[in-house]
């Protein structure tokens, strides 16, 4: 028996690769864990996977579902151009995408082709830096990671794939951009090592909110020894991020509500 508030959405294992299916489960997580990491913004924002082995295929939340009710049955499978190549009977509610998801994710899986995921949000610390002229200031270790990261002027809603150019621009080969007056973004070759990146973007941004609203003087790290931090975590420096967490997290999800899976 389905639990009360609970969609009735059918499989769509029978319909995918096992390779797909892996993806699906992933991207579930990931929406599960943004949102229990407190960085989601109900039914708004979007995580994005690329299909394993399906050209010019992404998968992506449906718009109307929240983040802690997504699951690897109910993504919608889109195309570079927007069209829906697949998705499950949602019955009358028929959910779609989000145009402006569609804008930002098969922009970056298009110019991106290393990359497997993209996350974008709208949480409260990330909007808050991403309006402030100094921007993200390297004042904690973890903040020094993003020493060099990426920043995309407010162009309006992102409706409009004009805008699209500009974006890959700005993100460049980085993994973190900060949309201003907007949000964040992070990319990475595995779900893992986006959610990675994301969570470490989002605890820089809380903290210098937090270290700014003391209204004192923050200290300020010589500049080689942020040149020397950033690099130490830089890919060509250490392991891919990602690697040793996920497995965790997935355990962590399983031990709270495995539904994330069906």
């Amino acid at each position: 028996m389905r639990k009360p508030g609970v969609l009735n959405i059918p499989s769509m294992r029978e319909q995918c690769s096992e390779a797909e299916w892996q993806a699906r489960v992933d991207l579930a997580a990931c929406y599960r864990l943004v949102e229990l990491y407190g960085m989601a913004d109900m039914m708004a924002n979007h995580i994005s996977v690329r299909v394993p082995d399906e050209e010019d295929a992404f998968l992506i939340n449906p718009y109307g579902m929240m983040y802690e009710e997504i699951t690897a049955s109910c993504l919608i499978k889109v195309d570079h151009d927007g069209k829906i190549l697949s998705k499950p009977d949602f019955g009358e509610l028929n959910y779609g995408i989000n145009k402006a998801g569609y804008v930002i994710h098969s922009a970056v899986h298009h110019a991106r082709p290393e990359v497997a995921c993209v996350i974008h949000t709208h949480s409260w610390a990330s909007m808050a830096v991403s309006s402030l002229e100094c921007g993200l200031l390297p004042i904690t270790q973890t903040a020094m990671r993003f020493l060099k990261i990426g920043y995309h002027e407010y162009q309006g809603v992102v409706l409009d794939t004009a805008e699209q150019a500009s974006l890959i621009e700005d993100l460049g080969k980085g993994e973190a951009l900060i949309l201003r007056n907007h949000g964040a973004l992070t990319v990475g070759n595995t779900v893992g090592e986006a959610f990675n990146w994301m969570h470490r973007l989002e605890l820089a941004c809380r903290s210098q909110v937090a270290a700014m609203s003391c209204g004192t003087p923050l200290h300020a790290v010589p500049a080689d020894v942020l040149q020397e931090t950033w690099n130490n975590y830089q890919p060509g420096t250490r392991r891919p991020y990602g690697v040793m967490e996920w497995p965790a997290l997935l355990r962590k999800l399983d031990r709270m509500d495995p539904s994330y899976r069906e």
